[in-house]
């Protein structure tokens, strides 16, 4: 296994430290699924909601690519989903609540 840093989107300095969000969530969660199923090699049949992404991260076993690393760490500005307010926003920032994941929610710029 070895640690991992993915940024939502974003653009790696080099040293496995990520940059800022270059890729926009702002609408709804279907952004985060679209900006996310590629570098994180979800399966076209994965759930796209939050308990599919809990057992994907949590779990494991869904993703070969994030079961290859031990920590995933995503990278997001809190606007759109990441600063709503509403039970279906909360449940996808909870679903990063394990050691095995991080979310990082940055001000936006």
């Amino acid at each position: 296994m070895r640690g991992w840093l993915l940024c939502c989107g974003a653009e790696e300095d080099g040293n496995g430290a990520g940059g800022r969000p270059t890729r926009s969530v702002d609408r709804d969660p279907d952004d985060f699924w679209d900006v996310i199923a590629g570098p994180c090699g979800l399966p076209e049949w994965f759930g796209r909601n939050t308990e599919a992404w809990r057992d994907t991260i949590q779990t494991r076993g869904i993703s070969d690519v994030i079961d290859s690393y031990d920590v995933l760490v995503v990278h997001v500005d809190k606007r759109g989903v990441f600063a709503a307010r509403n039970r279906e926003a909360r449940a996808l920032r909870s679903a990063f609540a394990g050691r095995q994941s991080r979310l990082i929610v940055h001000e936006p710029s």
